[in-house]
């Protein structure tokens, strides 16, 4: 399996505007990879993976490398338990890392513990990830059928997957950048953000022009190509439908890409 790999330095000046001529910047000794929405695309995830190991190999010894994954590990695609499991063991030695949640974790666990009010899942990628648990459902299932596909999903979770998807969180600072799933409501302190944004804001988000004090790095919207923009960057390159997926790599004030 043949993988290409893109490493393109953007050079668009300073990120925020917190003083003028200072572009944010990631702590010092560190370098951070960010991965976008994976979407029970294994595949792509392993050849990703693979080309970040070979990216921190050149790296200094001693760098502190951060792994942060931006949320949507689930649905669409069709291995979710695959990527759980690799996600749940140790997918890069040598790596701290950071899980997010993303609405799509969210919604799945809003139909274990509510199959009924939390059956809209089932429309957006729920059944893929139902599928690959092994337990098959037919299109737009009614209450009783959702209350059964409940148990059997909630009797094929492995523990692990389970308290992975309990224990997400919801951000990640470093240095001058904050990581969430979706974006942040402009306007609000980032310590006041409430979860329903973090996770499924798009607008004003995006069309917002506005310092949030952090420049912002998110997914969760898809783009045809990484957002680097002064107060955000997109890296939701919608792996499940184009076959691309994302990582955004920060060390000091540089920035790079890497794609599968």
């Amino acid at each position: 399996m043949s993988w290409s790999r893109i490493l393109t330095s953007f050079g668009f000046g300073p990120v925020s505007p917190r003083a003028a001529g200072v572009a944010a910047r990631v702590p010092d000794g560190a370098v951070v990879y960010a991965v976008g929405d994976v979407h029970g695309e294994r595949r792509l995830l392993d050849g990703l993976l693979e080309a970040i190991a070979a990216d921190a190999a050149a790296l200094p010894p001693g760098t502190d490398r951060h792994l942060v994954f931006i949320g949507d590990y689930v649905d669409r695609g069709l291995e979710s338990r695959s990527v759980l499991d690799l996600l749940t063991g140790d997918p890069l030695p040598g790596f701290r890392k950071r899980f997010l949640l993303g609405n799509h974790e969210a919604s799945m666990l809003h139909f274990l513990e509510d199959p009924q009010g939390g059956g809209a899942w089932l429309e957006f990628g729920g059944l893929e990830t139902l599928a690959s648990y092994g337990v098959a459902a037919s299109v737009a299932p009614g209450p009783a059928k959702r209350a059964a596909l409940r148990d059997r999903l909630d009797a094929a979770l492995p523990a692990a997957h389970r308290h992975f998807l309990r224990t997400l969180e919801h951000r990640v600072e470093l240095g001058d950048y904050l990581f969430v799933h979706a974006g942040v409501r402009p306007g609000r302190a980032l310590d006041r953000q409430v979860l329903e944004d973090l996770l499924w804001i798009r607008e004003p988000f995006l069309s917002s022009a506005r310092d949030h004090g952090k420049v912002v790095v998110h997914g969760h919207t898809v783009v045809e190509a990484p957002e680097l923009l002064p107060n955000r960057i997109g890296i939701d390159t919608g792996a499940y439908a184009t076959g691309v997926l994302t990582a955004l790599v920060l060390a000091g004030t540089e920035r790079r890409v890497l794609q599968t």
